[in-house]
């Protein structure tokens, strides 16, 4: 099965490469990286990104935790697809598969925007004990038009082969994935994740998968079922973020039976790239409000 991204040429050049493996599990051919001791923590990236979203978190918690992250379907160097599309059941049900075969199941579960509702969906499904921390929460839909405008959107471009191949051609011009990701998300990261970005938004395979996911997700049956989570749940939302807006994000905190929301001023949807040391005191913190794990102060 071949990847969106080349294992070969573009692989050792990734963060944390040494410690990539690949994982056959749920029907797809998953890149995962693993690394630290401890309890068991989870973090799955977000629509369009990939595990090296979390590189800078994962320096700061590979002491505390063993760290389980996965390129998501259709993302990065994880191959294949799923059978009946990468609806949020489905990948949440393929996630379980990987967890399985690793033999890892998670003590807590951090995510990021589309990650944090496969966190709460893995969480209702699989563990309604442990605590979930999400980061630009993308977990209900956004008020008014948007709401409709958005999935059809993607539905629309997805079906286009074009679309992606346009978009990708677009970002490969020198200066554009730094510009697209200002504009979208209101966050500046460091060069070495930039990097990163312009070598997934360049590839238009992986922007078909993330396409794809936006396609096929239901966020308006999946909010409904918000109130049946009972896991303790932080949802950590940045001031300037220009792709959630707050008050979605309050909506969905009010939704959870076990919520808290913090709020962090002069970072964007990206918050836990920008700021890794204040992401992980995050992460670290809420773990030690719970009896999974008694972590060093950061």
């Amino acid at each position: 099965m071949r990847s969106p991204l080349n294992r070969e040429s573009e692989l050792p050049n990734w963060p944390n490469a040494e410690a990539s493996r690949f994982v056959t599990a749920g029907g797809l051919d998953w890149h995962v990286q693993q690394v630290g001791e401890g309890p068991s923590l989870l973090l799955l990236h977000g629509t369009g990104a990939s595990c090296h979203s979390w590189a800078g978190v994962m320096e700061k918690l590979a002491q505390d935790f063993t760290l389980i992250v996965p390129d998501l379907p259709g993302h990065g160097f994880t191959a294949g697809s799923l059978r009946g599309g990468p609806t949020l059941p489905n990948v949440t049900k393929a996630l379980s598969a990987l967890m399985d075969e690793l033999g890892q199941h998670p003590d807590a579960i951090a995510g990021h925007s589309a990650g944090v509702a496969i966190a709460l969906d893995y969480a209702r499904t699989h563990a309604p004990k442990i605590p979930v921390i999400g980061f630009g929460p993308a977990i209900t839909p956004f008020p008014g038009l948007a709401a409709k405008l958005f999935p059809a959107m993607a539905k629309m471009l997805f079906v286009n082969p074009l679309v992606p191949r346009i978009f990708a051609a677009t970002t490969r011009i020198p200066g554009e994935t730094e510009r697209f990701l200002r504009r979208a998300t209101g966050s500046t990261i460091a060069p070495e994740y930039l990097a990163c970005y312009e070598a997934l938004l360049g590839n238009h395979r992986h922007c078909e998968g993330a396409l794809e996911m936006m396609a096929n997700w239901d966020l308006d049956t999946f909010s409904e079922g918000l109130g049946e989570v009972s896991n303790p749940v932080l949802l950590v939302h940045g001031r300037k973020d220009k792709a959630v807006p707050t008050g979605a994000v309050d909506g969905a905190a009010s939704r959870l039976p076990n919520a808290k929301l913090t709020l962090l001023d002069n970072l964007g949807h990206l918050a836990h790239e920008e700021a890794p040391q204040t992401a992980a005191q995050l992460i670290n913190g809420f773990a030690n409000e719970h009896p999974i794990t008694k972590a060093k102060a950061l």
